[in-house]
């Protein structure tokens, strides 16, 4: 039985996968928002409008943050734009990690998990370990291909359980 303290763990492995694939990324990302915005704008053909409705601001917003009058994003629209930024970046080399990953290395996975039993107070109080594992191929195929059918958190977690307990 899990306790209330590893639930907020939970839900982060699809933050994780992004992780890797950053790690694979030729190129360092945009830094500056103007950057970012101009990049932003390159994949979406020069559609201002679009872009806006992507990031939750006006057209005029996205047109101040590519002339540069506009620097400093707020944190809302920070994290829009290292978001969108991160999912537009190098998609070739996110296929070639992907594809390498399904077929002939598998992938590391880093999770949380929570172990002893549920005595509070006691020294068999459960504790919570970071485990790192590898992953076959054969389980990261079905975890990538999920991912990239829309799948949640909560529809990946029985998969990535299984192929951590897999050896």
């Amino acid at each position: 039985m899990t306790s209330s303290s590893s639930r907020p763990r939970r839900g982060k492995f699809l933050e994780a996968l992004a992780r890797a694939e950053r790690k694979v990324f030729t190129r360092p990302a945009p830094k500056s928002a103007k950057a970012q915005v101009k990049f932003l704008l390159t994949r979406a053909k020069g559609a201002t409008q679009a872009l806006a409705d992507r990031l939750g601001v006006s057209r005029r917003t996205v047109e101040r943050y590519r002339a540069g009058t506009l620097t400093t994003p707020q944190k809302r629209l920070r994290a829009a734009l290292v978001g969108e930024t991160g999912s537009e970046r190098q998609p070739q080399v996110r296929a070639q990690a992907r594809h390498q990953a399904a077929t002939f290395s598998g992938m590391m996975v880093e999770v949380t998990a929570y172990f002893g039993f549920t005595c509070t107070g006691s020294s068999d109080d459960g504790r919570e370990r970071s485990i790192t594992t590898a992953i076959s191929p054969t389980c990261a195929k079905q975890i990538l291909e999920l991912q990239e059918a829309g799948a949640t958190e909560e529809d990946l977690h029985p998969n990535v359980a299984e192929a951590i307990t897999e050896l």
